[in-house]
């Protein structure tokens, strides 16, 4: 398959980061099905995608985008409760989440969804995961694609933030992997490789992160210095956006909103 033939994307779970994967993409000009258990939770994914605080009229009122392109982008969306819906999308994301507040994310229930979908979409489409941290050969166990299966791991919140890690098994094809960084660069974003290992450690992003926060969690019981004036250095003295505890409290708020959309 070639970057020309995708058509339809079918994004699973229309929480916090499904509706926001999916307002990337529809705005991008694809076609999207976005899947989730209830019409109810469907209608706030909609509403999220519309007048969330990165939403599309946000975008519009800020000149992101035009009012014509968010007329064209929800013309892209698909909304349904079924998964037989799916069945001809050339790229699928899955990004449900663990069904708890203590679980971000369900193994098992992402390894029964990928043996479901394994039976109704066509052979030759993508399979991907939005997996923060759970190991993709693992996931890819519970299809027969083996080649056509890889990490996909958004950044919070995917409108904004540009950057996509794409994470590779030994069995994912080199045909899948320029595919889907082809996708990425479509959609504007930048897809980077990483290579999968067992045991569930991160990709690059959130297994740099957790052992940073391990170490500013030590400095701070140590009464080195506090969580507030460690955010400030890693800030004003490094440059980043948001320090180790405040991602800390992103991270807790994101557990907080799945909740709510649930």
């Amino acid at each position: 398959m070639k970057i020309e033939n995708v058509q339809t994307v079918g994004v699973i779970g229309g929480g916090v980061m499904g509706s926001g994967i999916t307002q990337v993409i529809v705005t991008a000009g694809y076609r999207v099905i976005c899947c989730d258990l209830t019409d109810e939770i469907l209608a706030k994914t909609r509403s999220a995608i519309i007048n969330g605080r990165y939403g599309l009229k946000t975008g519009v009122e800020r000149g992101k985008i035009t009012a014509g392109q968010m007329d064209n982008a929800l013309a892209n969306l698909v909304l349904s409760t079924k998964l037989e819906d799916l069945k001809d999308c050339e790229i699928i994301i899955e990004s449900i989440g663990g069904g708890a507040v203590e679980v971000l994310e369900d193994r098992d229930a992402k390894l029964k969804l990928f043996t479901t979908l394994d039976s109704i979409v066509k052979g030759d489409s993508i399979f991907t995961s939005n997996t923060s941290f759970l190991t993709i050969a693992t996931l890819a166990e519970a299809v027969k694609r083996k080649g056509n299966f890889l990490g996909m791991h958004w950044f919070r919140p995917p409108v904004v933030l540009p950057v996509v890690e794409l994470t590779y098994t030994p069995d994912t094809s080199e045909e899948t992997l320029r595919l889907m960084e082809a996708f990425c660069k479509s959609i504007g974003k930048e897809g980077v490789r990483v290579k999968d290992v067992p045991g569930d450690p991160g990709f690059i992003g959130n297994r740099l992160y957790h052992v940073a926060a391990a170490e500013a969690r030590k400095m701070v019981e140590q009464g080195i210095a506090s969580q507030e004036d460690i955010d400030k250095v890693m800030e004003l003295g490094y440059g980043w956006k948001m320090g180790i505890f405040g991602m800390s409290a992103a991270f807790s708020s994101t557990r907080q909103e799945f909740q709510e959309k649930k």
